[in-house]
């Protein structure tokens, strides 16, 4: 298939790699075009603009870090909708607003285009492995075009509708979930340490008995490394995420209190100048409360 691609931060251009290695035609774009030359020597066409990716190609991607980023290159004359062929398909990776996303499914419907939401599971090391697990809504036909796709970035694709904002109100509900396990990890954590227990040795214990789960091992063992930098997924986006779960809480009335306390947590560590570090970095802020080592 011709493939555009938007976006080669740590995960797109993990994702956008392995759509060449699939034999995909894979033209790309990124505001910064030194992030664009490891992928034009695998093989991609470098685009001037977001509107140059999006011409005379099946699909294009897009995977930014928020919002704003994603309507920049979504509207105006220059942009996805104006220049993405009727028929073909907008694949939004972004983790987004449920209500940017019912916004971009009505203007791609008014322009005969497709609107799929897949955003996805998994750190930049499982977007390079192509270890994602893609989460996906949008119209059945563009979905079942898309599967070849997922299929090569991803270890398993989970279908929630022909609705594509249901995607991500899942998404952003996962995103609160793995933050909820690293306040509570790095509570828990900063408890037994402060009590003289090691904390690798809690963590062997937790992950082999209670919490066999990915999440905690991956979340755990940052929290007792201590080791936050390079940020995999930086503490703004943390931020950003469970805002953007508790705008779609208050739309659909339900009271998400646990959410409300993160999103101060979150501005505590940023505000702390933990802005550059891994949003696991969260969880070494109650350690820093109880006067032991936090986040740095």
């Amino acid at each position: 298939m011709k493939i555009g691609f938007i976006g080669l931060g740590q995960m797109g251009a993990g994702i956008a790699a392995n759509l060449i290695a699939a034999r995909h035609e894979v033209t790309v774009f990124n505001r910064s075009v030194d992030k664009a030359k490891p992928l034009v020597d695998k093989g991609a066409t470098l685009a001037e603009t977001a509107g140059g990716a999006a011409q005379g190609v099946d699909a294009v991607f897009t995977m930014l870090a928020d919002d704003k980023a994603v309507e920049s290159v979504a509207f105006g004359e220059a942009g996805i909708i104006a220049n993405l062929p009727r028929s073909a398909i907008h694949i939004s990776s972004s983790t987004i607003s449920v209500a940017l996303s019912e916004r971009l499914m009505a203007a791609h419907e008014q322009a005969g285009q497709h609107f799929v939401a897949a955003p996805v599971f998994g750190r930049p090391d499982a977007a390079a492995a192509a270890k994602l697990f893609v989460v996906t809504a949008g119209p059945e036909a563009a979905l079942a075009d898309c599967q070849p796709l997922f299929d090569a970035i991803g270890q398993r694709t989970f279908i929630l509708g022909n609705k594509a904002p249901a995607a991500n109100l899942v998404k952003l509900s996962g995103n609160f979930l793995i933050a909820s396990v690293i306040e509570s990890l790095g509570e828990a954590m900063a408890l037994v340490g402060k009590g003289g227990v090691d904390l690798h040795a809690y963590l062997d214990l937790l992950t082999s008995t209670l919490f066999a789960a990915p999440v905690y091992k991956t979340y755990g063992g940052l929290i007792a490394s201590g080791k936050f930098s390079p940020a995999g997924f930086a503490a703004p986006l943390g931020q950003k995420d469970i805002r953007l779960a508790l705008a779609a809480a208050e739309d659909l009335q339900v009271p998400m209190p646990v959410a409300s306390l993160l999103r101060d947590r979150f501005l505590t560590l940023i505000a702390n100048g933990g802005a550059e570090l891994d949003w696991s970095a969260l969880g070494k802020l109650a350690a820093k409360d109880s006067g032991q080592p936090g986040p740095d």
